[in-house]
């Protein structure tokens, strides 16, 4: 069973989605430890409610080389697997991503290539767009733009709010994303890129 690293920024809504579906036995993986970028991070305290170990590499205090070797010795002492990106919101060092060449995964809540970058889903529902959703897919040195492993269109509808929208991406993202994990982990997707 592959040993996974959650990495989360934020209210952690798609860690405990995922930590969700490991304790149920649907998604068959073991969650090594759950990590911050900020310690006021909400989801946090989630994770250890939860029962999870808890990290945090603070990259505003210690910038973000020192944070990424801090993580580079937790993620190969606890002999992690898969680095699962779950709103984390900083970038990744091309050093960090080629050290861990198709072994991070992230989640966008859009249909990349559309709308990449942050601000996706209100930028969708701003130009006017009638579809858009959610995307798997490989980290590489680019932003949002590695091996696409699968994605879930959402419809835009007339009469949508940006909070009405954002809910939807939220409920795809949280089924889309173990799903697809799972799939990944089982060997049914593969990681080679097309060339």
């Amino acid at each position: 069973m592959p040993r996974i690293a959650i990495l989360i920024s934020g209210r952690g809504t798609n860690m405990v989605a995922l930590a969700n579906r490991v304790n149920s036995g649907e998604l068959p993986a073991e969650i090594a430890f759950v990590a911050a970028d900020r310690p006021d991070a909400p989801g946090l305290e989630k994770a250890q409610a939860l029962g999870l170990e808890t990290r945090c590499y603070p990259y505003r205090e210690k910038g973000p080389d020192r944070c990424e070797r801090e993580m580079t010795k937790d993620i190969e002492d606890r002999g992690v697997e898969w680095i699962v990106l779950a709103g984390f919101m900083r970038i990744l060092s091309p050093g960090f991503v080629s050290r861990f060449t198709s072994r991070i995964v992230n989640i966008h809540p859009s249909l990349l290539p559309s709308f990449p970058g942050t601000h996706s889903i209100e930028k969708a529902w701003r130009h006017g767009a009638r579809i858009t959703g959610v995307t798997v897919h490989l980290v590489d040195d680019q932003v949002d733009h590695g091996l696409i492993l699968s994605q879930a269109a959402v419809s835009i509808m007339d009469n949508d709010s940006l909070e009405d929208l954002e809910n939807r991406i939220h409920e795809t993202e949280h089924q889309l994303y173990w799903e697809t994990l799972r799939d990944l982990f089982l060997g049914k997707i593969s990681v080679i890129e097309r060339g």
